[in-house]
């Protein structure tokens, strides 16, 4: 930011950030509403007509998989509110994420596309070159693509709110999960009839097992470096275009695809050389994308910081408070700890959640004085002093 004001500043933090801002999913007039609903209802009508075609003879396989694939997704969705403690995205945004990249991009798209390009590769290389390469060139475009689609969806839909290649990472990974779980679900099932229905748990636990513990550096990590690429190569108005490192983004992760769709042209048949394939991708996959995210995270560092500044100007959070808020696990453990005792260091932790929770309550107020920002002080305060609460203190009725 150019200005030297705070409060001029922060208001321009809110704006390029979008923090705050709520997302209305109905938009008749938005034409991007049309193709979303179209493509994810549609998907969402042939993935249940499968389940509902083969639930009376594989229902254990069915339920089982998807009982561990809702917990699964649920832990996931914990934890990417963890790390996005920043300009949070609307809860209705991610869930819209996450049901394109379940239903649209899996049934309505990818499949078709899948099934196609396979093709297009027998007729032109011969059918057994399909067979053994067609999965590994053919998924990492279509499967991509069709979740990268979903981001300019929602950037159609939500242009406010996805402002910066940090957005792109969160929806992109909600994206991938969506698209995860659906596929998984699937294979769960595929599993469960593969031995006519005979031991259908276990046959579906197998799979599910193999897909859980690779799921993370899956399509998950994929699709979230995919969508930082595509936030790069577009440029937004909170986040400066640079075409070389977009398509590098969007190149690595198809190029993981690629690989771990053709593992068994590389590995053979070696139980070893498989585990270390699997080990090799999973691991290039979570370096890279703990990369990227130190690289797109600082700008949502800053625009919390010049949101606070004002508050620290005026004494109602601390400098140190603040940089700890606004800065790495390193930064936030290292505040927690300089209490002087266990209570103290609890507390240290409870201010830092209060004091994201007065951003929260600063971005979504747009900097104004309200009930909600007087309320998010006073809870700083109090829990930085260790106080009680008190009827006084109680939030009032927005």
């Amino acid at each position: 930011m150019s200005t030297t004001d705070p409060a001029e500043a922060r208001f321009l933090a809110i704006e390029d950030s979008g923090w705050g801002r709520t997302f209305t999913f109905y938009q008749p007039r938005n034409l991007a509403f049309w193709v979303y609903a179209l493509l994810t209802g549609s998907g969402a009508l042939l993935f249940f007509d499968r389940i509902g075609s083969t639930y009376h003879a594989y229902s254990r396989a069915i339920l089982v998989t998807a009982l561990v694939f809702a917990v699964y997704g649920a832990i996931f969705w914990w934890f990417t509110q963890h790390i996005d403690r920043y300009a949070r995205q609307p809860i209705k945004l991610l869930a819209t994420a996450f049901l394109w990249g379940g239903f649209a991009a899996t049934w309505s798209m990818a499949a078709y596309a899948n099934d196609a390009l396979i093709s297009i590769y027998g007729k032109l290389f011969g059918h057994a070159w399909a067979q053994d390469w067609g999965a590994g060139l053919a998924a990492p475009f279509t499967e991509e693509t069709a979740k990268g689609f979903g981001l300019l969806l929602l950037i159609a839909l939500a242009p406010r709110l996805v402002r910066t290649a940090f957005d792109g990472f969160i929806l992109g990974a909600f994206l991938g999960l969506g698209f995860e779980i659906i596929e998984d679900i699937s294979y769960g099932m595929n599993s469960g009839a593969a031995r006519f229905g005979a031991d259908q748990v276990e046959a579906a636990l197998s799979t599910v097992i193999l897909r859980v513990a690779t799921g993370t550096a899956g399509h998950i990590l994929y699709t979230a470096l995919f969508c930082v690429g595509l936030v790069y190569l577009l440029g937004r108005p909170a986040e400066p275009r640079r075409v070389g490192r977009g398509l590098l983004l969007i190149a690595v992760p198809m190029l993981l695809h690629g690989l771990w769709d053709s593992m068994a042209n590389f590995a053979g048949e070696s139980n070893i050389a498989v585990l270390g394939f699997i080990v090799g991708i999973t691991v290039v996959a979570l370096v890279v994308a703990v990369r990227v995210f130190a690289l797109t995270v600082p700008r949502e560092r800053r625009f919390l910081a010049e949101i606070l500044a004002p508050e620290v100007a005026a004494g109602f959070v601390t400098s140190e408070e603040s940089a700890a808020a606004c800065g790495n696990a390193k930064a936030r453990r290292a505040f927690r700890r300089a209490g002087r005792d266990r209570a103290e260091r609890g507390r240290h932790g409870y201010v830092l959640e209060a004091v994201c929770d007065l951003a929260d309550a600063l971005a979504t107020d747009r900097g104004a004085e309200t009930p909600r920002v007087a309320f998010a002080r006073a809870e700083v305060s109090r829990l930085r002093d260790g106080r009680p609460v008190t009827e006084a203190l109680l939030p009032v009725r927005l």
